[in-house]
């Protein structure tokens, strides 16, 4: 009886365990998870999508403090598009959190809709002090002095075949109706 007993709470665990390894929604993102990066990139991925799902609605990223315009789409054919850059700079600091993003990137549809399509973390140069570059889901930022920042692109909402933290995505596009907000 006590074998019995003890095999079942070995299976309970196992069971347990395999069930908060996977959050819900890691399992309904065909071609963004799994990343390929790892079991705790998945996750990251997973936090960074539930904290960015309310914000498909620009107006509630605008009522979150992130900027209502952004006037320039940015892309770099043939490598594909960023989109409009919607950015909090309450956020702008030498902190990173994969929850709060330092910018929401959008593409603005042919009706003239936005579609929330990836992020962007963002560190001012001039906020961080330490030599080595810093990072978030285990990727080291990008420097780019010109425009004096640091910054790491995730397509967490549309996948970019050129990869989850690529600067470009092929399958955003630069070409839109007038915005309706």
């Amino acid at each position: 009886m006590h074998h019995v007993m003890l095999w079942g709470l070995i299976v309970a665990a196992f069971t347990y365990s395999a069930s908060v390894q996977m959050l819900p929604s890691e399992a309904a993102v065909p071609g963004i998870l799994p990343s390929g990066f790892g079991d705790a990139v998945d996750r990251d991925v997973a936090r960074l999508r539930a904290a960015t799902a309310p914000f498909k609605s620009l107006d509630k990223a605008v009522a979150a403090g992130y900027a209502k315009d952004s006037p320039n789409c940015i892309e770099h054919q043939p490598h594909g598009a960023m989109g409009y850059h919607h950015n909090n700079k309450a956020l702008m600091d030498a902190k990173l959190d994969v929850e709060k993003p330092e910018v929401l990137v959008y593409e603005r549809l042919a009706d003239g809709t936005y579609r929330l399509n990836g992020v962007e973390y963002i560190v001012p140069i001039s906020a961080w002090s330490r030599e080595e570059a810093p990072t978030i889901m285990g990727q080291k930022l990008n420097k780019a002095p010109n425009l004096g920042i640091w910054y790491l692109h995730v397509w967490n909402w549309e996948q970019s075949p050129n990869g989850l933290f690529s600067d470009w995505n092929p399958r955003v596009k630069c070409s839109g109706a007038t915005p309706k907000m």
